[in-house]
């Protein structure tokens, strides 16, 4: 059996900790909880997509601006300021709970349109300019950006080291298929991952039969997985799914997510390390490890 670790306490299934206000057995209660497969979601939490992003809601902003009709001119502030909120972009960064950090490209036109419609363009023209921004700066999004995603600190060696224990690795995203593929690609990850749910899925992230389905592509069910995000729609999903190890990820923006309390987190992939167990539950830590300062 495989179990994870942070740092040096071995996770547990989170749904033994007083299910129904029941408290369980002991034993159960302290055993960790054994995983064959690993879900993780791709931006800021694989990949520092935050430089990207702002480049990207930034033109949008300018397009979106520069777009705006002739009657409507006198409202550009209001709408930049719309759009600023809309998008959670402001001079700290992008917030990490943002549409712009956690939805579908689908979810942020639509967002964008909204922020026309409250200027005063009928909903028509506001989806139609919309669409037209979108066309004009989907190119700055992913390896098309100047400031192309790379893969946070320690993420390389921490997938050699779940290659060789065994396990097996997902990536499910809001991000379009294509781009999945690109970033894997590119940074010589495509080897570590057996399946991937992306936006073009359905249903896609964060109604829970994503996760039930990237487990179904994985042939591992939901209760055999861990899954690692840095939102809590990401973590809220897993846990509806039925996902027994939930983890949030901290480290992939300039402001921390704001993140659940009681699911476990983590800042830097060396804290997380992998075990192999026992049936009675009895944990070798020193089996597999990330931490290679040693």
């Amino acid at each position: 059996m495989i179990h994870l670790n942070l740092g040096r306490e071995p996770l547990r299934d989170w749904r033994l900790s007083g299910v129904n206000g029941s408290e369980p057995p002991e034993a159960t209660a302290f055993a960790p909880a054994a995983i064959e497969a690993v879900l993780f979601d791709k931006d800021g939490t694989m990949s520092h997509s935050e430089p990207m992003l702002e480049s990207l809601a930034a033109a949008r902003i300018f397009q979106c601006l520069e777009s705006l009709p002739d009657q409507q001119l006198e409202s550009r502030t209001l709408l930049a300021d719309l759009l600023h909120r809309a998008y959670g972009f402001s001079p700290a960064g992008i917030h990490p709970a943002s549409i712009t950090a956690v939805a579908s490209r689908a979810h942020n036109l639509i967002a964008t349109a909204s922020a026309f419609a409250m200027v005063g363009l009928g909903w028509p023209e506001a989806q139609a300019l919309s669409e037209q921004v979108f066309a004009r700066t989907d190119a700055l999004h992913g390896q098309g950006s100047q400031h192309r995603p790379q893969p946070t600190e320690g993420l390389a060696d921490l997938l050699q080291r779940f290659s060789e224990a065994g396990l097996r690795c997902a990536v499910i995203s809001n991000d379009h298929e294509r781009g999945i593929h690109e970033f894997l690609a590119i940074h010589g990850m495509q080897h570590h991952f057996q399946a991937i749910w992306s936006a073009e899925h359905w249903p896609c992230k964060p109604h829970p039969d994503a996760v039930r389905g990237v487990c179904r592509e994985l042939g591992i069910d939901p209760g055999r997985c861990a899954l690692i995000g840095d939102a809590n729609s990401d973590l809220r999903m897993a846990r509806s799914a039925g996902v027994p190890v939930v983890l949030g990820y901290r480290a992939g923006w300039r402001q921390p997510p704001p993140l659940d309390p009681d699911v476990p987190q983590l800042h830097h992939w060396s804290e997380l390390t992998v075990s192999q167990g026992h049936p009675e539950g009895v944990v070798s830590m020193v089996t597999i490890s990330t931490d290679t300062s040693t």
